[in-house]
């Protein structure tokens, strides 16, 4: 298909944003300019972007979860919200759990002053972050009786998973109880600070019996009798460590495990969930992220690479893979897209049911900053059902009936209701949604023939304010709840 220096269409510049953004509307496309340049120069223009700094907070988690939205909504940068969506995915946390407005805000400040940086540390940072000290229970590890909860999902979830790519182990039980004895003693202090209390820490004076702190004892890369973890010291220093153990290790096929895994992760998320390892690898050597663990040369490395345009294909062409929307992504991008937004301090859709956006969410199923366990959401089909396909036509149905008063659908606004032919109208609306490429024919006829009932009215009059309202509103509507919309 092509590599960095394939030079970029209008249809592979809109894809390439919405993959990377919410939308684009027409405007953000235009200001992108990255239509007529190369792959890896629109990459370049689309990483290039300031670290924009961000906490959310409020008295209660309503308004927490409320403001990151309407951050998302109007942000500037939307590849770097896309990334924190992916990092607050990878590094599950959840306040239903933690129930700390204060803590969960700190932790969604750091993925987006991270977010395009170094994973390994990143990962470092993560350990010593309050709320998932909380969450994953390393406040509660102590020396007496170490508790395994976050060695167990540091390896498991943030760095090698349970099995390489061919089936093998990445570690055992013993891993856990090892890593488990560095992070003993850490706790945090009233402001969210980090706090290491050697009174609480196993040193290995005091609990002979359980030998040295070693991991991967001859395996995996690594000598036998394994490596040290207190090459630094004892206390403190072993959990930064214990990372750069694991930012070593190797896989079955002698490929670095958390490289591999990482770039897997990436490449479904941005890409589709069907990319070959050899996708992986592809990236994982041309942005050198096994040795610089830099976020940003592996995204653009993915950017530039054809797993990541194959999404980009009509989907009638058997080369066409497609990715399920988030359900914050169908929202936002929406919204976005319409030029809407919430209106009142609960955050509603100023029409139809008036839901605020929160509750919208629930019943798609994901609730920012609030995952179902410590392994995020599921992805892809995960967010299709009955009753979630239901409340995303339900959001559709709000959008399209908010009609009066401010915060309401203005299609004179985002077209030109001079427009009478139905084909054209049907294609401006796909168009603004950004779905025109990814219809059939057929199903293009389909929106034609509702507009016109089924050819009898040949003309539309959008300037007719019940034409407009029933019609126009109708066909956003049915785009929205299009098979069409739900992928990307």
């Amino acid at each position: 298909m092509g590599d960095e220096n394939t030079v970029l269409t209008e249809p592979m510049a809109r894809h390439m944003l919405r993959r990377t953004g919410f939308g684009p509307t027409q405007k953000e496309l235009d200001r992108s300019g990255i239509v007529g340049l190369t792959r890896g120069q629109a990459a370049d223009e689309l990483l290039g972007f300031k670290i924009k700094k961000f906490r959310p907070g409020g008295r209660d988690f309503d308004k927490l979860h409320n403001k990151w939205l309407k951050f998302m909504l109007k942000t500037r940068f939307p590849l770097q919200q896309k990334l924190v969506l992916f990092l607050h995915d990878h590094f599950s946390t959840a306040f239903s759990t933690v129930r700390d407005v204060k803590l969960m805000g700190f932790q969604i400040k750091l993925l987006h002053s991270m977010a395009k940086g170094n994973f390994k540390d990143l990962v470092k940072a993560i350990n010593k972050n309050a709320a998932m000290m909380d969450f994953l229970d390393t406040i509660r590890n102590r020396k007496d009786v170490p508790n395994e909860n976050y060695a167990r999902e540091l390896m498991e979830l943030f760095t090698l998973g349970v099995r390489d790519f061919a089936g093998i182990d990445n570690y055992a039980q013993e891993d856990i109880v090892q890593i488990a004895r560095a992070f003993t003693g850490w706790n945090f202090e009233d402001n969210g600070d980090p706090e290491f209390r050697d009174f609480q820490h196993d040193f290995m004076i005091d609990y002979p019996e359980r030998g040295p702190k070693v991991l991967f004892d001859g395996t995996h890369g690594f000598p036998p009798g394994g490596v040290s973890f207190t090459t630094s010291g004892e206390g403190a220093a072993e959990i930064d460590v214990v990372i750069d153990i694991l930012f070593q290790h190797t896989d079955s096929e002698g490929k670095n495990t958390v490289a591999r895994r990482t770039a897997s992760r990436l490449l479904e998320y941005f890409a589709h969930p069907d990319v070959a390892m050899s996708a992986a690898d592809d990236v994982v050597t041309v942005s050198g992220f096994d040795t610089n663990w830099d976020i940003a040369a592996l995204c653009r490395a993915i950017f530039v690479h054809d797993a990541f345009f194959k999404t980009a294909i009509p989907p009638d062409d058997p080369e066409a893979k497609k990715s399920v929307k988030w359900p914050i992504d169908y929202v936002v991008s929406t919204m976005r897209l319409l030029k809407m937004k919430p209106k009142g301090r609960e955050a509603y859709i100023n029409g139809g049911s008036f839901t605020p956006l929160l509750d919208q969410l629930q019943n798609m199923g994901q609730v920012i900053m609030d995952p179902p366990s410590v392994f995020g959401w599921n992805w892809e089909t995960a967010w299709l059902s009955s009753s979630t396909l239901l409340s995303r036509y339900n959001f559709a149905r709000d959008i399209v009936a908010a009609r009066e008063g401010g915060k309401r659908l203005r299609p004179e606004k985002l077209m030109d209701l001079n427009i009478t032919n139905p084909g054209t109208i049907v294609d401006t609306v796909t168009d603004l949604l950004g779905v025109t490429d990814q219809l059939s024919s057929a199903e293009r006829d389909v929106l034609i023939d509702y507009l016109t009932d089924n050819g009898s009215n040949p003309t539309i009059d959008l300037l007719d304010e019940d034409v407009r309202n029933t019609k126009l509103h109708g066909l956003f509507a049915l785009v929205m709840q299009s098979p069409a919309y739900q992928v990307h």
